[in-house]
């Protein structure tokens, strides 16, 4: 295993074990929430993204769930990225998320784009944990649809 790899992993795991933004917010102002599960691995997120007056930027994102340290990781990973981007930001960011992590290693994440969250490029070479990185971004994307 690479430096890189080892480096990555421990990005992970401790996401996983100290993750940010963890715990539902209060309902006030405007919000959507959205309840997502993998029914393959159990996992589960429920995310709940808060949009400024302004109807565009996103204020704060929270959520609370249970499941595989991939799971859990990219959820805290995603909260932090996603607070004071727009709603066009945010799509594209998961687009581009979406495009890197089915690409099965061939595309990797931006650092610079995608924070601590490029750590998760690896787990585009196991197909099986696609979903379970996923999991939090089509929560956001679900949330903000209703939003």
């Amino acid at each position: 295993m690479s430096d890189l790899d080892t480096l990555y992993r421990e990005l992970i795991l401790d996401h996983s074990k100290h993750p940010q933004h963890f715990g539902l917010a209060d309902e006030d102002g405007a919000h959507a929430t959205s309840h997502q599960k993998n029914p393959v691995c159990g996992d589960e997120i429920t995310l709940r993204a808060r949009v400024a007056t302004d109807g565009q930027t996103i204020r704060d994102v929270t959520w609370e769930g249970s499941g595989c340290s991939i799971s859990q990781a990219s959820a805290s990973m995603l909260s932090d990225l996603a607070v004071g981007m727009s709603r066009t930001e945010a799509a594209e960011l998961i687009a581009g998320f979406r495009e890197a992590l089915r690409s099965r290693g061939q595309i990797e994440l931006d650092e610079d784009v995608y924070g601590d969250a490029a750590a998760l490029t690896g787990v585009s070479k196991f197909s099986a944990r696609v979903k379970c990185a996923m999991l939090a971004w089509v929560a956001l994307e679900d949330a903000l649809a209703r939003a």
